[in-house]
């Protein structure tokens, strides 16, 4: 148990300051395509669905393969590769003066960046199978503290300059492969190692989940929770500004908000209350609350009505880590690195239709005979609504299940 506490640190801050960068120039990546593309925000916002899904289509090609090599490799090897890799793209990012050198940082960072998948694998190689919801836990709260930081940063740098947040990334970035480069440890003995050939085809990558019916069931359902929220992602920046006035750094604190809510919830609230509800109720009641919190963001009239629906989103963080946890439960300690890999394509597949759907979505709801901005946000709601549905069916399965297994 001593050697798991530590890990659990090491891997924390490895996430924490990987998202810091990232969350660093959320609230002013649509600011940098509009100073270099020019025109209007209709023209601007099908370029950042379009660069959010070039990113993804990387990490759909990519992250099993990154995954299924920390399963032959070991975890540390592939974390590194996507932190100097991230470092390298901000760099990049704050020097490019056209927006097609933009999509070629994107493509770069989508190629190196598989962090999560091997991040996720490490945890559950850290930690017994009763604890796992709560490591996972540990994960959001990394994620949710670095966009504590990073947005607030990002949006009070980004009203200076608007490449200021990059170069600040790229900093934090390097300095995180730094930090694991020293003094992370490797998870996963040599004799766990899965000494099976490795599938450069993603498609065929992908199809580990097929040998896990709950797994991949609820990978359905983590797609159209993840589509739901990167529509989001992509047009919360015009969204904010057309319909409240926000600057960058207002934006920058709507997301401040966002991150404590997450630190709260994953960080401390999920580990006591996923015990006592259970996984499936707290995967359940967690959808629910994120679906009325973006309910919640299309008919805010007012600003600060905003920070109401992102209380009700923070209770909805429940859902992932439980999610999370009854996944690896179903899976076999070798493939657990694939698995997550997998998963991190599902992710990268709802992160290419989300941000083009939403932006679509958005530009058709600010045409002047609909000015109806709130429309993404309801189409998010139903998402979200859906994948609750493909939960439910897959719990009463499960007992189902179960109950024929006690019989026999």
């Amino acid at each position: 148990m001593s050697r798991r506490a530590p890990a659990i640190s090491f891997i924390f801050i490895t996430l924490l300051l990987d998202v810091l960068g990232i969350g660093l120039i959320i609230p002013v990546g649509p600011k940098l395509i509009l100073q270099l593309q020019g025109g209007s925000e209709l023209e601007a916002a099908p370029i950042v669905g379009l660069l959010a899904a070039t990113y993804a289509l990387m990490q759909f090609l990519f992250a099993p393969i990154l995954g299924a090599l920390s399963d032959r490799f070991g975890r540390r090897p592939v974390l590194l590769i996507s932190m100097f890799g991230s470092g390298l793209d901000y760099f990049a990012m704050a020097l490019v003066t056209t927006v097609p050198l933009l999509f070629v940082t994107r493509i770069i960072n989508g190629l190196s960046g598989a962090s999560i998948s091997a991040a996720s694998a490490y945890i559950t190689d850290v930690t017994p199978p009763e604890k796992r919801a709560a490591g996972f836990g540990i994960i959001g709260a990394a994620f949710g503290l670095g966009f504590v930081l990073g947005p607030l940063m990002g949006g009070i740098l980004g009203d200076i300059d608007v490449r200021y947040p990059f170069y600040a990334a790229a900093l934090i970035a390097l300095l995180n492969g730094c930090f694991g480069l020293f003094v992370l440890p490797e998870s996963l003995p040599k004799e766990r190692r899965n000494k099976a050939p490795i599938h450069w085809n993603p498609a065929r990558a992908i199809s580990v989940l097929f040998r896990y019916p709950l797994a991949l069931r609820l990978a359905l359902a983590l797609f159209l929770i993840n589509t739901a929220q990167f529509a989001l992602h992509a047009t919360w920046f015009f969204y904010c500004s057309r319909r409240y006035g926000w600057s960058s750094k207002d934006i920058g604190f709507s997301l401040f908000a966002v991150g404590i809510g997450a630190v709260i919830i994953q960080g401390g609230l999920a580990r006591r209350v996923i015990p006592k509800l259970g996984e499936w109720r707290s995967l359940l009641i967690g959808v629910l609350f994120g679906a009325c919190a973006y309910i919640g963001y299309a008919i805010s009239s007012q600003g600060w009505m905003i920070f109401l629906a992102i209380t009700v989103a923070s209770l909805g963080g429940i859902a992932m880590p439980a999610c999370q946890s009854l996944i690896t439960k179903s899976i076999k300690p070798t493939e657990q690195g694939a698995v997550q890999g997998s998963l991190a394509s599902v992710q990268s597949l709802a992160n290419i239709t989300g941000p083009l759907i939403g932006s679509a979505v958005y530009g058709f709801a600010i045409r002047p005979e609909n000015d109806f901005p709130g429309l993404v946000y309801f189409m998010s709601a139903a998402l979200a609504l859906l994948s609750l549905l493909v939960i439910k069916l897959t719990q009463r399965s499960q007992y189902r299940k179960e109950r024929h297994e006690v019989i026999c």
